[in-house]
């Protein structure tokens, strides 16, 4: 089903704001795991999802590390110019997309370097502007929005064909991107020059066109909303991003179904695209983590340094509220085999949370650091992350999902 543009899902994030675990709940359907209870119920056709407690424990264990040990005068294939995606196809080979070097270079699962395939150009099998990767119905995609298309190849490298989008855009390959949400099925990200609104176009491998799914908008007034700063001086312009605010995070899903939250709390609306409705709500109890005077300090930095500088910039507004305590959520993915990973924000770090299709809380571990504007690749089990080392070298990090015994 294919449904028109429109914004009028803006309260799904309302949904997630207004459901609150103190609602009265029948005892509805309980399952355990560690100390871990998770509880199901329905309030005003609306499932209600509530987990409690920590999950059996899980830990992430290095498979392989693809990146150069050191410098050397002739570059091997694994010292990359810049990673932007990583892909990792069925047989186990990890696909690697250098956006500096124009190209598509293969590893096994040991780190050796199998193959590399495509260039610089405009023609077939050629690149301009690689932001994306993913394996999708037996074939490998490769988003190029300079070049307004995505294209597809076979494992060798072999040019399949293209799919066109618009052409010309720039940005985060984090928002950029392929969103793989299902073995055969896959979103991206663009913008109606008609309403000035944006989508989610979704496409099956097998290349006919999928759910249109609206982007959501999030209310004005959330709480734990902090403003950014926008600062004019005589030479130069400063947008400072306000630290530990909440934000809006959002993610299609297989179905023409989005997920989406405001983190500031950790609950999770499930909601149907074609009507606006929310499915569910995915709640975790969680302990609130407050901003130290350190940790504020630190995240002022860079809007105090400019002040110092510019000191007759005009600034609105004039400073950053400082919030109550830092959000809960940081982002949401969804994986392919259809489970919701959440970054977490905890007292010691961050964490990859992940939950299955009905929002049951499977378990946790501690999330890797990743290199920013990058997005780690979920499949099956394995994940991986692109890290930046201290010289500013790209590393592909390949990790396993395992429970702990």
């Amino acid at each position: 089903m294919t449904s028109s543009p429109t914004n009028s899902l803006r309260f799904a994030v309302a949904a997630v704001v207004l459901v609150h675990s103190a609602a009265c709940r029948a005892p509805g359907d309980m399952a355990a795991g560690g100390d871990l209870t998770t509880t199901f119920d329905t309030i005003n056709g609306v499932v209600q999802v509530v987990n409690a407690g920590e999950p059996s424990a899980w830990q992430l264990v290095p498979v392989v590390s693809i990146g150069p040990k050191e410098i050397t005068d002739q570059a091997g294939p694994d010292e990359f110019g810049r990673v932007a995606s990583v892909a990792l196809g069925p047989g186990g080979e990890v696909f690697v997309g250098d956006a500096i070097n124009g190209e598509v270079r293969v590893f096994g699962l040991d780190g050796e370097h199998l193959r590399t395939f495509g260039r610089h150009g405009e023609g077939p099998g050629e690149f301009q502007s690689i932001y994306s990767l993913a394996w999708v119905g037996g074939r490998l995609l490769v988003y190029d929005p300079g070049l307004g298309r995505i294209g597809e190849f076979s494992a060798e490298g072999e040019w399949l064909g293209q799919r066109r989008t618009e052409g010309g855009w720039t940005g985060s390959p984090a928002r950029l991107r392929i969103y793989h949400v299902g073995p055969d099925e896959f979103f991206r990200l663009t913008f109606s020059r008609y309403d000035e609104t944006s989508l989610w176009l979704g496409y099956r491998g097998s290349g006919e066109a999928a759910d249109t799914v609206p982007f959501l908008v999030a209310e004005d007034d959330l709480p734990g909303r902090v403003e950014p700063v926008f600062c004019e001086a005589e030479s130069s312009i400063g947008f400072f991003a306000a630290p530990f605010a909440s934000g809006f995070v959002q993610h299609p899903a297989s179905g023409g179904v989005m997920v989406s939250a405001w983190g500031y709390f950790y609950r999770i609306a499930v909601t149907a695209a074609a009507t606006g409705d929310t499915l569910r709500v995915i709640e975790r109890t969680a302990t609130p983590v407050p901003v130290t005077d350190e940790e504020w300090a630190v995240g002022n930095a860079e809007y105090d340094e400019f002040r110092e500088r510019f000191a007759d910039a005009d600034c609105q507004p004039r400073g950053f509220s400082r919030p109550d305590r830092k959000p809960f959520i940081d982002e949401l993915y969804m994986a392919p085999d259809g489970r919701l990973w959440v970054e977490a924000i905890r007292a010691d770090g961050h964490y990859w949370e992940f939950f299955d299709a009905e929002g049951r809380l499977l378990g946790s571990v501690p999330a890797p650091a990743y290199k920013e504007r990058s997005v780690p690749t979920f499949q099956g089990d394995l994940i991986a992350t692109i890290r930046q080392d201290e010289l500013e070298l790209d590393h592909v990090e390949l990790w396993r999902l395992e429970r702990l015994r």
